[in-house]
């Protein structure tokens, strides 16, 4: 009697756990990413810079995220020599961020709809920021125009709001859980000040985006969403 009511045992726990097969996901993410910058400011021409992220994120479910993270990073733009204005800068810059992301299988029955299912990982994400200032290159006089000069300050700190549209590919392990992530998104920062370019000049506030590719790592805290994660 004993064997039987074991074997039956075992035959049960199997099952529940086959159940829940590719619906387990870790509420814990480790990231990290590298960005492409272009600073829009008072400088007259535009650079691309690098940037890198490092984050962490609760999933509130697979499809519904909190993401708080770290940039390292540099933006730059202008020409003293071949600019009338003369306005040139390089910003070695740190920001703070957290967004709030959620992504459109929350909101989807991707089931049984190939077309849904491809959709199923776009995201949008919005938030709120910090970045430090910090110029290393700064030139806010001109050769061409005699005594013109603009105002600012080399250090500062602003804060930005980002808001970030993207896709992210869930790569799956042998338990149809979402295990590691690669983010290909794009980000706009809005800057609620006007010294991302050290230079002080107009009424229009400074912003930048990102052309970003991430990758995240599940860290645990394993539970189950409602519906199966990957396609049915």
């Amino acid at each position: 009697m004993k064997q039987y009511i074991l074997t039956i045992s075992i035959c049960l726990v199997s099952f529940f756990a086959k159940a829940q097969l590719g619906y387990n996901y870790a509420q814990y993410d480790a990231g990290l990413g590298i960005a492409l910058n272009y600073a829009y400011t008072d400088a007259e021409t535009i650079k691309a810079t690098p940037a890198l992220h490092l984050n962490f994120t609760y999933n509130h479910t697979p499809f519904l995220n909190y993401i708080a993270e770290l940039q390292l990073g540099r933006l730059a733009g202008g020409d003293s020599v071949n600019t009338l204005s003369g306005r040139q800068f390089r910003n070695n810059y740190t920001a703070a961020t957290f967004r709030a992301q959620i992504q459109a299988g929350e909101l989807l029955d991707y089931s049984r709809n190939v077309v849904f299912n491809a959709l199923k990982n776009v995201y949008v994400s919005g938030g709120l920021g910090v970045i430090y200032n910090n110029m290393d290159v700064i030139n806010r006089t001109s050769l061409y125009i005699p005594d013109y000069t603009s105002t600012g300050r080399n250090t500062s700190t602003e804060l930005f709001i980002p808001v970030k549209v993207g896709y992210e590919f869930k790569i799956f392990n042998s338990y149809d859980e979402p295990s590691v992530k690669i983010d290909l998104g794009y980000q706009y920062n809005y800057v609620l000040g006007d010294q991302l370019d050290g230079i002080k000049s107009g009424s229009r506030k400074d912003l930048f985006t990102q052309f970003v590719i991430g990758f995240k790592f599940a860290v645990g805290g394993h539970t189950s969403y409602r519906k199966s994660i990957p396609r049915e």
